[in-house]
């Protein structure tokens, strides 16, 4: 159960440091580091949710990882 918790706040981490760098202005939304801080951040919630039978968190994070992986996708189209 300790290496899921670690998983969950790891996503935290992730999604919160994705934010705060793209408000300061260090990355872009559009930009390939956000798009994966984002992906493997909602990863981590995505399992921390599931094992922890919070299955709204579960589904919203699986959403949000989708966009992720879309834009991420779409990126790599246009290069």
């Amino acid at each position: 159960m300790i290496l899921v918790e670690t998983i969950g706040w790891a996503g935290a981490l992730l999604i919160l440091a994705a934010y705060v760098l793209l408000t300061l202005g260090r990355i872009q939304a559009r930009s390939v580091s956000y798009q994966a801080m984002n992906v493997a951040g909602a990863l981590g919630f995505m399992i921390n949710g599931w094992v922890n039978g919070a299955l709204p968190s579960a589904a919203l994070n699986l959403i949000w990882m989708g966009i992720g992986v879309y834009a991420l996708w779409q990126m790599r189209a246009k290069a």
